[in-house]
């Protein structure tokens, strides 16, 4: 078993470097070539950090290893809302002015509830995964077209300034091929060894995907979010957590099931999605704002009541594998 933890020790860890060196190489390329800061926010640094996910799913279905696959998407998707958002607004509120995310928190919601009814039948199919795809590809050009016509989002002045000037453009090329690179290796690596100790203790590839790969291909968004809210960049926080999880709900399980079409376990359905939905329309309510004039914010209060959410989901997981 020593060589299977190591490898996932490993994995993670490289993966989140090469992420990182990734999505810098990705957001000072477009910076040099003039990309608009809000379009850099919502679909590099938004989207950017979900490369880890696609990774290791698309690999995990080519494998075999589908319940790994869609683990990896929907734990994210839980981890990202009550674990990294959670344990955000612990550390300093979070507040939502941008209104780009105030526009996209309806969508997740509408994307997470289209989701539900596509894999009802307990099958994602090649249908499916077409539905999804569409969907990802709408919503791009919908984040192109907004990025380049709004001006002065609050998204777009924190991104200013959170987003480093540009390297030279031949080092933005570098971090880009090789952190895609080191990408893969670590996502090679890291799926081996958790199909490895799945196999070892007799639990599911679904439950490894959705606890240790989940949080583990989650670690670039916890480190950019908190340090986002160190910093006061509450929009590049939440925007984060939005983006992550559309792209894991769209690109993530539709690229993964047109791979390889599978069968879906009823615990999905009936656990995992369900969790996904409630901390969805909770993200709606609470990041909103619906009183007119009102901003969204997640306070410490709700913050440590995600975080409560995600650590019962874990033990109700984890005991129930064990059973």
């Amino acid at each position: 078993m020593l060589l299977p933890v190591l490898a996932v020790i490993v994995g993670l860890v490289v993966l989140v470097i090469s992420s990182d060196r990734f999505i810098d190489g990705a957001a000072s390329t477009a910076r040099y070539f003039g990309m608009p800061s809000l379009l850099i926010g919502m679909v590099i640094v938004g989207f950017g950090t979900s490369a880890p996910e696609i990774v290791v799913s698309t690999l995990s279905a080519m494998q075999g290893n589908p319940g790994l696959a869609l683990g990896n998407a929907y734990g994210s998707n839980i981890a990202n809302i009550a674990l990294i958002l959670g344990v955000t607004a612990l550390i300093n509120p979070v507040q939502v002015s941008s209104n780009i995310l105030r526009k996209e928190l309806p969508i997740l919601t509408l994307i997470t509830l289209i989701s539900v009814a596509l894999i009802w039948d307990l099958e994602l199919s090649l249908f499916d995964a077409g539905v999804l795809l569409v969907f990802l590809g709408t919503l791009m050009v919908w984040s192109i077209y907004q990025g380049l016509r709004t001006k002065d989002d609050a998204l777009s002045l924190e991104v200013d300034e959170a987003v480093p000037q540009p390297i030279s453009l031949k080092r933005g090329i570098l971090y880009l091929i090789f952190g895609l690179a080191f990408l893969i290796i670590s996502s090679r690596i890291l799926v081996w060894g958790a199909v490895e100790i799945a196999q070892f203790f007799g639990v599911s590839d679904l439950v490894i995907g959705l606890t240790i790969v989940a949080v583990g291909t989650s670690l670039p968004e916890l480190a950019s979010s908190i340090l986002a809210a160190k910093k006061g960049e509450h929009d590049i926080a939440m925007g984060n957590v939005i983006g992550s999880n559309l792209f894991n709900t769209t690109a993530v399980v539709g690229i993964a099931a047109a791979i390889n079409p599978f069968a879906v376990d009823t615990r999905v359905l009936t656990r995992d999605m369900l969790v996904m939905v409630i901390l969805t329309v909770s993200l709606f309510i609470i990041g909103y704002g619906f009183r007119k004039g009102r901003k969204g914010r997640v306070n410490r209060f709700e913050g440590a009541g995600l975080v409560i959410v995600y650590i019962i989901y874990t033990i109700v997981l984890l005991t129930g594998s064990a059973a």
